[in-house]
């Protein structure tokens, strides 16, 4: 009796292991895998920071799953965002980890195997603002006998935030280009702001600018 159910167990345990073969080997079947280039996505940045420098703005995937399912995928499925809540000015290493991989419900079968890089080092810099002067840029001089009597904007100032670092350098914004040559008659136009700085935005990018040209008296 002992030995019909020592042997009953025995087979059992067999059934069970050749079970287990059985479907890892199915489940294996059909398994590939593919590398991605994923833009990788900056969230929670804290209120007053800044980034200025970065060492990477792509991580390399590669991803496992059936074959069937990574062939339709498309690059936008696939996202990598770093949270950034517990940043502090200065410079910061940041691991890059496969729980910051964000893949749809769709794709919760694929496995991600690798990441690349293993870091990167982000600088952060408080942000700053300021009002600024804005000054017109013409080009080109008016038909003999007429001159430019006044230039005016309209702001004359306009707010620009950034990083603190940058944002102190600058004591104006320049506008685009207007050209007057040969003109006998008053301009208004609305023209664009040039851009300030990599890491400084303005509070409008146009603004009006009036040029009177008069003609000379005789």
């Amino acid at each position: 009796m002992r030995r019909f159910l020592l042997n009953n167990l025995q087979l059992k345990i067999a059934s069970v292991v050749i079970a287990l073969v059985l479907w890892l080997f199915v489940s294996s079947k059909g398994q590939t895998e593919i590398s991605l280039n994923v833009p990788i996505e900056y969230i929670n940045i804290p209120l007053g920071l800044e980034i200025v420098d970065r060492t990477g703005k792509i991580a390399t995937l590669v991803i496992r799953g059936h074959e069937s399912m990574l062939k339709n995928i498309r690059q936008g499925d696939v996202k990598v965002a770093l949270d950034m809540s517990k940043a502090k000015k200065g410079e910061v290493i940041h691991p890059l980890t496969k729980d910051e991989v964000k893949l749809p419900r769709s794709l919760h079968s694929i496995t991600v195997v690798m990441i690349e890089p293993a870091s990167l080092k982000l600088v952060f810099d408080e942000t700053a603002s300021k009002k600024v002067a804005v000054r017109p840029v013409i080009t080109g001089i008016p038909e003999t006998g007429y001159y430019v009597r006044s230039i005016g904007t309209k702001p004359n100032e306009i707010m620009i935030e950034g990083a603190a670092s940058e944002v102190k350098k600058i004591n104006h914004v320049r506008t685009e280009p207007i050209d007057i040559t040969d003109l006998t008659r008053d301009v208004e136009e609305q023209v664009k702001i040039d851009p300030v700085g990599k890491h400084v935005r303005t509070e409008v990018d146009r603004v009006d600018v009036v040029i009177r040209i008069t003609r000379r008296s005789r």
